[in-house]
């Protein structure tokens, strides 16, 4: 049986998780959020604990098994506590505002890039060369920190672009002196 599949989830103070058919809803201080359980796999509400099970061995259900318990572990904690990516700006003149909803990045391209981000996703600006991607689905988080990082990706020679907080820069030689 898988490990993770097995083990089951603590629902804190204040989280409902209810179960209809083929969906779970999780609600919390932070909000709602919804998941499609595949078939096969079962989803149950005991006392304080959520718990999975799987119908068959099958390879799929046992596959779908872990995925579905650490998805919803991720909801729970995405309602109660929140996720949270932080971007950093390498360069000189790279700077991040925020207008409104709006992103504003100026990355060493003729015009200001502006991200719009989706609904349910707040982005902080700190400080100019620091960016904070915040929000309750960690799936969301992370992609809308990968638009952010994908409009400059860090270079390996000088190291200048955006970068994730703890990312370490592969760097490489510059041009060797010839004769």
């Amino acid at each position: 049986m898988s490990r993770i599949g097995k083990k089951p989830i603590e629902k804190p103070e204040g989280v409902t998780v209810t179960v209809q058919e083929n969906t779970v809803s999780v609600q919390g201080p932070k909000g709602v959020l919804t998941l499609g359980i595949p078939a096969g796999i079962e989803v149950q509400v005991e006392d304080n604990q959520v718990l999975i099970t799987r119908a068959s061995d099958e390879k799929e259900h046992r596959a779908l098994h872990g995925l579905t318990r650490a998805l919803l572990a991720n909801m729970v904690e995405g309602v109660t506590k929140g996720f949270e990516k932080r971007l950093d700006l390498v360069g000189v003149g790279y700077r991040a505002q925020v207008q409104g909803r709006k992103l504003v990045l100026s990355v060493g391209y003729s015009h200001p890039v502006e991200v719009d981000p989706p609904q349910g996703i707040e982005i902080e600006v700190p400080a100019p060369t620091k960016i904070v991607v915040k929000g309750i689905d960690k799936q969301q988080v992370g992609e809308m920190a990968a638009r952010i990082r994908a409009i400059r990706r860090p270079e390996p020679y000088k190291g200048k672009g955006i970068k994730y907080e703890n990312e370490v820069v592969r760097r490489k030689a510059g041009k060797a002196g010839g004769r």
